[in-house]
């Protein structure tokens, strides 16, 4: 007898085998139509598949409108998608097809060249398949057979990953809709017409066979699904709008930043209009550090790899580092990976009484990742960047109140910039993962203080996240939603009692027992990347930044010739003031001068005129609002001044979804 726990508390009994399926249709016929997906004891299972003869388990029954259910979809999507592309061309090699935070994908291995112009067919054939409304059989079978039916469909791929990275698999599972077959793990979504129509092929990209530059190139699907229409058009508005707000084209149109092949690929050359963005976030971040009790540092840009060793970054991420630079005596360095290694150095540099703690280190620090160049995109992934880095070094005493304030700021510097819209993600490790250097009881300390703290503050929204954990220590992450709804990881805190440790660097101080104890670390970037934080705000704000922020914010205008001596007198008045301010004395049509300011995006232009000259006033016009009239220059120049004092942020456009941009794959292939 089994016996099924129901959400609701209440039980079903079933003397024969069922399915979920089954129980579902024992509850409602309703019920069992709308059903798609099932959790039996907390973990997914298809909706046919068998249930335990015997026993207890807890059942839930998911339908389109549980969040879990989307994925699933998506990945049975991407063999939809798959099964079109094989019935359209010849010799079509499979590789994966995983979900993404967005949609899915495919890497195909075909001599036909994808391009967008396939799309429409392979789209058609798609709505065939959903029509046909195959149902997703999954089949188990020995590690031997799997390895015969992937070399009867002639999926070399396939036959690889079997015998390489399946090598400890005994038995292994397909599902198949119709005559398509894949290797795969699972979930699916009962058959192919649960999907709807609600799907969308993006783009091509290329792509290599597990990720090697060395071996095969593929040809990688990018698409998308909801299980509603309205969703998919929100999405894709989304998309367009995003194109629009592309950092990559703004950053270019406005003369903020450039990528030079000569230079190197994922090297951001900032731009003097750029640069004054970075600089004015730099001074402000510092008056906050000022404000908080830190001390500024400065360190190398290389260090030697021996360095790296103690912390762990060399050899935990040698794959994303710089090679070793080997000097002629043997010894080799390693571009500065991190800022925490040499600012540890500082602190021992001297010995510490507990009188001196806490000791809060900044610096903004330019670090280096060997991202790969399918992974580089404009500011937002690139191989140098420069972080508004602090350590803080405390006593376990401290640690509660220096954690709380770390937060704070972050949110202090969010709220200048407008960016209110966030959450904050608690990144605890896996304990089944090795990537994690310290035993069991540092990491429950830590993880525990860090909850501890979170959870006393007023934050919008907190989830804890498994697996998310920096490799010395838990972390909470701002996921920065931006005003057309996709999310950004920006400031980052994070908890360290390993690297302190004995085992690492050995940090002391000498308590007020007269004993030496070991200090507690914290980690702290309010914005992370530089480059990275400029591009999100150059796509949150289209461009148009804040008066405070603006690398131009104020224009003076003329109408005439005659008018030149006095704008000249205006713009040194607003120099004078502090603002960053240019003329245009062209003789063009005034019209013409307010169009070209306003494709610009300055915030502010001031038209002056003869009558202005002897009034001592200027005309304000406000790039938002339009004309605001006549004022006395020291009139105009306090309005701006207390804007800009004020951090006011007047315009991000409303947010339209709230579609993920994270992106971030979540493999349930092989």
């Amino acid at each position: 007898m089994l016996s099924v726990l129901l959400p609701d508390s209440s039980v079903k009994q079933f003397d024969r085998p069922v399915t979920a399926f089954d129980v579902a249709q024992e509850i409602g016929a309703r019920l069992a139509k709308a059903t798609v997906l099932a959790e039996v004891d907390g973990k997914p299972v298809d909706l046919h598949s068998p249930l335990p003869q015997s026993g207890e388990v807890q059942l839930r029954l998911l339908t389109k409108k549980d969040p879990e259910s989307l994925a699933v979809m998506r990945h049975s999507c991407a063999h939809v998608m798959a099964q079109a592309v094989m019935r359209l061309f010849e010799g079509v090699q499979l590789a994966f097809g995983p979900t993404t935070g967005t949609g899915f994908y495919y890497d195909f291995k075909l001599d036909h060249a994808l391009s967008e112009e396939d799309f429409p067919r392979i789209e058609a054939e798609m709505r065939k398949i959903v029509k046909a409304d195959e149902r997703f059989e999954r089949l188990e079978m020995p590690r031997g057979d799997a390895l015969g039916l992937c070399r009867e469909l002639k999926q070399d791929f396939k036959v690889e990953h079997i015998q390489t990275g399946l090598a400890d698999e005994a038995s292994l599972s397909f599902y198949r809709q119709g005559e398509f077959v894949d290797l795969c793990r699972g979930k699916h979504i009962p058959s192919t017409g649960v999907i709807g129509n609600g799907f969308k092929l993006l783009s091509v990209a290329g792509a290599y066979w597990k990720g090697d530059s060395d071996r095969e190139q593929l040809q990688r699907l990018y698409a998308t699904a909801f299980f509603d229409q309205a969703e998919l058009d929100a999405y894709l508005e989304q998309l367009a709008e995003a194109k629009r707000r592309d950092h990559r084209v703004l950053g270019k149109q406005l003369e903020l930043f450039t990528v030079s092949q000569t230079v190197g690929s994922g090297l951001i050359l900032w731009l003097p209009k750029g640069a004054i963005i970075r600089q004015t976030l730099e001074d402000y971040l510092k008056g906050e550090l000022r404000r908080r009790g830190y001390e500024a540092v400065y360190t190398p840009n290389i260090g030697r790899v021996e360095l790296y060793q103690i912390s762990g970054h060399f050899p935990y991420y040698s794959d994303s580092q710089f090679p070793p630079i080997e000097m002629k005596d043997g010894e080799r360095y390693l571009l500065k990976p991190m800022n925490c290694p040499h600012h540890i150095q500082i602190y021992l540099a001297k010995p510490r009484s507990y009188r001196d703690l806490p000791v809060r280190l900044a610096e903004f620090g330019t670090v280096y990742r060997f991202e790969q160049s399918g992974e580089l995109s404009g500011m937002t992934r690139v191989r140098g960047f420069t972080q508004d880095d602090a350590h803080i070094f405390c006593t376990e005493e401290q640690v509660a109140d220096e954690f709380r304030n770390c937060l704070e700021m972050t949110q202090t510097v969010l709220a200048a910039l407008g960016m209110n819209d966030y959450r904050v993600r608690l990144g605890f490790r896996d304990p089944k993962s090795d990537k994690y250097v310290g035993g069991d009881a540092v990491w429950n300390r830590a993880e525990a203080a860090l909850q501890c703290v979170c959870e006393s503050m007023n934050l919008p929204s907190m989830s804890i996240e498994p697996g998310e954990a920096a490799f010395y220590g838990p972390k909470a992450d701002f996921v920065v939603t931006d005003c057309i709804g996709r999310e950004w990881q920006l400031g980052t805190v994070q908890l360290d009692y390993n690297l302190p440790s004995k085992e690492r660097f050995g940090l002391e101080y000498i308590g007020a027992d007269n004993h030496p104890h070991q200090p507690v670390m914290i980690h702290r970037a309010p914005l992370g990347s530089l480059e990275r934080f400029v591009g999100v705000l150059i796509e949150h704000f289209a461009g148009a930044f804040p008066l405070w922020l603006a690398p131009e914010q104020v224009r003076v205008l003329t109408v005439s010739e005659k008018s030149d001596a006095y704008g000249h007198e205006v713009e040194q008045r607003l120099l004078d003031a502090g603002l960053r301010v240019a003329g245009d004395y062209r003789g063009a049509k005034l019209n013409a001068k307010i169009r070209e300011a306003q494709v610009q995006l300055i915030p502010y232009m001031f038209v002056v005129g003869e009558r202005d000259r002897e009034a001592g006033t200027v005309a304000v016009r406000d790039r938002l609002e339009g004309d605001l009239g006549s004022m006395p220059v020291a009139a105009a120049i306090e309005k701006l001044q207390e804007e800009i004092a004020a951090k006011t942020v007047r315009q991000v456009a409303a947010r339209q979804t709230a579609v993920s941009a994270a992106d971030r794959e979540t493999h349930n292939e092989y």
